[in-house]
């Protein structure tokens, strides 16, 4: 359902949407002290709203307030907001008022892309975000799955586009941020710079709750990226959990380390954008030394996966007191380990520490652990935090083998449903259906594929993955699709790929490792040609070419046995 977007105000049948006297910054009468600690006063429940409503909310009441930094451009809600009523009436005048479905949004980090997402909110268009530094063939993939409508591009997206086969390519081409022309022959409407007027009394039409905010493309075992569309619905009920949750307020600054690819980039702009806070993304050069990129924007709230921590944790900048301006220190997307905890404890000592954990199919994150300093240590399994509690309002069961549920304390799949599970895979009927448990009682839950297990203290703990499915640095990744990829390359008879300890990295760091049977085949010549369909994340870091591989009892390649030979 498509609404044309008013002054907020009631609608008959649907949530109430926000007034334009409050913000979710307003919302509440707890408090959060000086060294992050929440108080336990009962509030007021926040309004459910669609990402774009809560972004124009904030824009309304804190138009002057900076919500995105960028290197040392500042931008306020103000300039945002002005920027992509222009760009969405621009966007709308070159299809003669059509609406626009689906839009790519295609770039890295710039002011251009978090534009380009508020642009496609406003036109009530789900967003597809697009890296202009992964290679052109999964680029290409993803566009021509998510049958875009447009594509608004930035400049390091614009430097490629002509590397991108016609058929991949929408219609309508955007690069507000260019005054050059783009060179792009066929049939298309390119619009740069030079065609954007200032359209301040444009009126959005934003999408209703069950309509798509956005489709991210992850990993799949064939070969071909899994599209991951999540609905307003789904993102309002994540955000309005964690808002109550952490209370994030105007005066917060929130790091912003993910790509726009990684969902947990969702958290960073609209927690902030919610709430009147700002959020200051990091560039490729800032991330190399995030510990001085905390102190210089004076973060409040930091949010990366535990890689990054480490890296912190072998420079040996997590020295005591490092970060005292932090309150909250949250991290996601791979198991966080016990040393990583403790050493941000000790170079955070005002920040409250929490992991979090979930699948893109549940929307960003679905459960959250506090680490409490005394008696965190003794709920660690194999040196792993424990991944917590569901979120309010989820439900969850886990099953073994047979898809019964476990004993209380045993081992199995965690699956689980809920508001913030997702509908099915983009246009893959058959891998949905293989993704949901359905029960007697006609409840779905979402397969999940990581095995877990209930403490004593009823909180969740991650034991492992039940598939070949991994996480490195953050990013899922399929090692089936790795070896797929290697087995298409030249000379290449047979390939495994594992995800392996680092040497001597005691904080618990791993790495892809390829091991390869061929004929005539180089190490340099299988990363190359790697490097042909796979991101950067995607390239194993070490490449092992043997003779041939051990073999289990059952004739079948012996993983375990390869992995030990190193």
């Amino acid at each position: 359902m498509i609404t044309t977007l008013q002054p907020p105000h009631h609608t008959e049948g649907r949530t109430a949407r926000p007034q334009a006297s409050h913000s979710f910054a307003d919302h509440t009468s707890r408090s959060v002290s000086k060294h992050g600690r929440i108080s336990d006063t009962k509030i007021t429940p926040y309004p459910l709203m669609t990402l774009g409503e809560g972004f124009f909310a904030s824009a309304q009441i804190h138009s002057s307030k900076h919500a995105l930094i960028i290197g040392d451009h500042l931008f306020t809600y103000a300039d945002l907001e002005a920027t992509a009523r222009a760009w969405a009436a621009t966007l709308l005048e070159a299809t003669n008022g059509r609406p626009l479905r689906r839009i790519g949004i295609f770039g890295h980090r710039s002011h251009g892309v978090y534009v380009g997402i508020l642009t496609s909110l406003m036109l009530g268009a789900t967003y597809v975000p697009l890296n202009a530094s992964f290679p052109i063939e999964r680029t290409a993939a993803m566009a021509r799955a998510a049958k875009l409508d447009a594509m608004i591009l930035d400049d390091s997206a614009a430097r490629v586009l002509g590397s991108l086969p016609h058929d991949a390519l929408p219609h309508v081409i955007f690069a507000p941020c260019s005054d050059a022309p783009l060179h792009l022959a066929g049939p298309f409407t390119i619009i740069t710079a030079r065609s954007i007027q200032n359209r301040s009394s444009f009126v959005p039409t934003l999408a209703g709750f069950d309509d798509d905010a956005y489709i991210l493309f992850t990993s799949g075992s064939t070969g071909k990226p899994k599209g991951v569309p999540i609905r307003h619905r789904n993102a309002a009920h994540f955000l309005r959990h964690n808002l109550e949750r952490y209370l994030i307020t105007p005066a917060d600054r929130l790091s912003q380390t993910f790509d726009l690819t990684f969902d947990l980039a969702v958290f960073d702009l609209f927690m902030a954008w919610w709430s009147g806070a700002a959020v200051c993304t990091m560039s490729p050069i800032e991330a190399l030394a995030p510990g001085h990129y905390i102190q210089q924007k004076g973060i409040t709230i930091w949010f990366s996966v535990p890689s990054v921590a480490r890296l912190l944790l072998k420079g040996r900048q997590l020295t005591p007191g490092a970060f005292p301006d932090l309150r909250l220190s949250l991290f996601c997307g791979e198991p966080l380990t016990r040393i990583v905890a403790e050493s941000w404890a000790v170079a955070a000592p005002n920040s409250i520490i929490e992991n979090m954990y979930g699948p893109t199919e549940l929307t960003i994150a679905c459960t959250a652990y506090r680490w409490e300093r005394n008696s965190s240590l003794d709920a660690c399994v194999n040196d792993i935090v424990p991944i917590g509690n569901l979120y309010p309002g989820l439900s969850q069961i886990i099953v073994g083998e047979d898809d019964r549920p476990v004993a209380p304390g045993e081992v199995g799949e965690l699956c689980v449903d809920g508001p913030q599970r997702f509908a099915g895979y983009l246009d893959d009927s058959h891998r949905t259906a293989k993704a949901f448990l359905t029960l007697a009682s006609g409840r779905t839950y979402y397969r999940t594929g990581d095995l877990v297990f209930v403490n004593a203290s009823y909180e969740l703990c991650y034991v492992g993955r039940k598939d070949t499915q991994v996480k490195i640095n953050g990013f899922r990744i399929e090692l089936g699709e790795i070896e797929g990829e290697l087995r298409r390359l030249q000379g290449v008879i047979e390939a495994v790929v594992l995800a392996l300890p680092i040497s001597g990295d005691h904080a618990g760091g791993r790495e892809l490792v390829a091991f390869v049977v061929g004929d005539g085949i180089t190490k340099g010549a299988v990363t190359q040609g790697l490097k042909r369909f796979l991101p950067a994340y995607m390239i194993p870091k070490r490449i092992i070419i043997r003779a041939n591989f051990p073999l289990n009892s059952n004739g079948k390649i012996d993983r375990t046995l390869l992995g030990q030979s190193l």
